[in-house]
């Protein structure tokens, strides 16, 4: 087993977690918080009887990481450390791992199911461990994973229940929660600190210096592009999007084109559209949506993506042109009259993107001849990391030079994510030079085991102070360089602004956090426990009535295109928790079947079936699974209208439905659909 050297500033930070107290270690990306969480646990393995610890990560690909690259390295030779994650057969066995485990790594969605599950093969107990490692701490606020498991905790440490583990979080940085004032920040910070019933925040201040040797800040720079002095392409779009408002026979809203408020407006157009029964009106929004899409990509990349997307949207909706009315006819014939133009614009190199120009000097600037740089170029979403991957890929420039690029997005169940294989590879690639840039979402601001990148670009994004500070945090090489490239007189350099002090702006409510007497700091975590407890129990009965506004079966799903009738919430069940079915076999005489959905990880007792999507209008609902041995549809509720007694409404998730949703159960569904055929 490796012995586990700290240094100064790493064995400063862990001296309370070491007397058993629970503590936030507040260290900068590439400082070691990990490192010194496993020596944390190896002491408290050592020192505790009948120690059991739990790692708890907030992403998928994290298991494997701290399993492989800390903990297992570390301790696994004297103690039995295991990693389960929700493509591990294990899972399904939680209990019996956890007892016969002295450290599992794990997601936290695991362990929040086990402490929920009734089954005895899964179900455990907070008090069943010793000490709880919480990864990215500051996500423990709101709605998440680690506060529902930290909700539960504080719940019982109210009650007066004993056993309680210790708790140890890691963060970079704690942010400000959204606050623009220091006693705000403050509020939030404490907030932090009491949902994970924090004693102190740990950081460096007797080895401050020899932590800022070993994590160097990198040069930041401003790369301003001036705004294109004509843009016929977008203006195009722009007429097109003009002439469909006036089909509308609407104000063009806020006329603001090409932009992320446009996209809410409209988004709320095409709702009022579904639940007044306006079909025009959705119709209309639903394209107008494609064509915002278009414009805000023809501000990132390049006119030929722009035209791209929008030529592919077209074609999939034409190969499923049924039940159309007088709306589509109009909308497919506006884009099929301006198609050439349109594309014939987008090949006009004198008016393209200018920050690609910019962004393609200081890709060079840092590789060219240097055969040992990395960077990242952090895009804002799939999509776009595509297109720059093509724009790179396609540049004889930058092949030139010897850019090696790939992507890295999130991994997940859906079609079009990465599986964890595919990230571990591609990172393995860039840590051994293979891959010298890496093209990402946000996925690679946190958490991630990257090599030390000597460039981080943040390209047309707008995020918070801590996605900020994370992704400053990869471009750790001596001399390096964070770029934010951006439009002048653009939201991105007025944001990143915003976050240089929200981020001073967190560190000042931390240090004033830090210089509250323990007595006082105690008081206060105490209070707000409680507070807290309140407003739980109070959100939770407001819940309860909303779910019984309605009764079920009262409840009638319409498709959102075309309001064709389709189900009764009576007929809406669900499966472990997470997949919402309808049960009533009729069902399948309301849609078609489309291609076969393929997922980057097998389940145990489901598997994908075929896209499902309305018989009338083709509007896609969801996919059929396969559960054990029957074929059920699995919808999404945003893809129907709900009409009840008091009206029609929309959803964006089965928990805003307002309406019960029964469990479903396998042997009932088979006696009466299956047997008695």
């Amino acid at each position: 087993m490796e012995e586990i050297q700290l240094r100064d500033y790493q064995k400063e930070v862990v001296q309370p977690a070491l007397e058993g107290k629970n503590i936030i270690i507040w260290l900068p990306t590439g400082g070691g918080k990990t490192r010194a969480a496993v020596y944390v646990a190896k002491r408290h393995l050592e020192t505790k009887p009948r120690a059991k610890v739990a790692v708890l990560v907030n992403k998928v690909h994290l298991v494997d990481q701290h399993y492989s690259k800390e903990f297992h390295p570390f301790l696994g030779k004297t103690y039995n450390v295991q990693s389960i994650s929700g493509d591990s057969a294990q899972k399904d066995f939680f209990a019996p791992v956890v007892r016969d485990s002295d450290v599992i790594v794990c997601t936290a969605q695991i362990l929040e199911n086990a402490l929920r599950s009734t089954e005895e093969e899964k179900h455990v107990e907070l008090t069943d461990f010793t000490l709880l490692i919480i990864d990215e701490c500051h996500h423990t606020h709101k709605e998440s994973v680690y506060n529902k498991i930290m909700e539960r905790y504080v719940e019982h440490k109210l009650e007066g229940k004993a056993g309680l583990p210790q708790v140890l979080g890691l963060t970079a940085s704690l942010g400000t929660g959204g606050a623009r004032t220091l006693e705000k920040a403050i509020s939030h910070v404490l907030q932090i600190c009491a949902n994970l019933d924090a004693t102190a925040i740990m950081s460096s201040k007797e080895n401050a210096r020899e932590l800022e040797k070993k994590v160097p800040k990198p040069r930041k720079q401003y790369d301003i592009v001036e705004k294109r002095l004509q843009d016929p392409f977008g203006d195009y779009l722009k007429d097109m999007m003009g002439l469909i408002h006036d089909f509308m026979g609407t104000e063009d809203v806020s006329r603001s084109f090409g932009s992320q408020e446009y996209e809410e407006e409209v988004v709320l157009l095409h709702k009022k559209g579904r639940v007044e029964k306006n079909r025009m009106l959705a119709q209309c929004a639903l394209h107008l949506r494609q064509y915002n899409d278009a414009l805000l990509i023809n501000d990132t990349v390049r006119m030929e993506d722009a035209f791209k997307v929008l030529d592919e949207f077209y074609s999939s909706k034409q190969a499923s042109r049924i039940g159309l009315d007088g709306t589509d006819e109009y909308l497919f014939s506006l884009f099929r009259e301006h198609r050439f133009q349109l594309e014939a614009l987008g090949q006009m190199p004198d008016y393209e993107n200018p920050k690609l120009g910019k962004l393609q000097d200081i890709l060079l600037e840092q590789f060219k001849g240097d055969t040992t740089a990395r960077g990242i170029l952090f895009s804002k979403t799939r999509k776009s990391t595509q297109c720059l991957l093509e724009w790179v890929t396609s540049s004889p420039e930058m092949q030139a030079a010897g850019i090696r690029a790939a992507i890295l997005t999130g991994a997940g169940n859906l079609a079009n994510h990465m599986s964890q294989g595919e990230q571990r590879e591609t990172i393995n690639k860039f840590r051994t030079g293979l891959l010298n840039l890496l093209v990402s979402t946000s996925v690679a601001e946190e958490g991630l085991d990257i090599a030390e990148c000597n460039l981080v670009v943040r390209y047309g994004l707008l995020t918070n102070e801590i996605a900020m500070q994370q992704a400053s945090g990869r471009a750790r090489a001596e001399d390096s360089v964070y770029s934010v490239v951006a439009q002048a007189g653009g939201r991105e350099v007025s944001r990143e602004r915003t976050n240089e002090y929200l981020e001073e702006l967190s560190k000042k409510a931390i240090a004033e956090v830090q210089s509250i007497r323990p007595r006082d700091f105690r008081i206060k975590v105490f209070e707000l426990q409680k507070e807290v407890a309140i407003m739980r129990r109070l959100a939770e009965h407001k819940a309860g009535e909303k779910k019984s506004l309605n009764q079920a079966a009262s409840v009638r799903l319409r498709c959102c295109l075309c309001d064709a009738a389709v189900a009764l919430g009576s007929d809406i069940q669900l499966i472990e928790g997470a997949h919402y079915v309808i049960v009533n076999p009729d069902v399948r005489k309301c849609y078609r079947l489309g291609g076969q959905i393929v997922l980057n990880k097998t389940f145990e007792d489901w598997k994908p079936g075929r896209k499902i999507s309305c018989a009338a209008c083709g509007q896609e609902w969801g996919m059929e699974m396969m559960y054990k041995s029957v074929t059920l549809p699995n919808v999404a509720i945003r893809n129907f209208v709900l009409e009840t007694a008091n009206g029609r409404r929309t959803a964006k998730k089965w928990k805003g439905a307002q309406f019960h949703v029964e469990d479903f159960c396998y042997t009932e569904y088979c006696e009466k659909n299956v047997f008695s055929k």
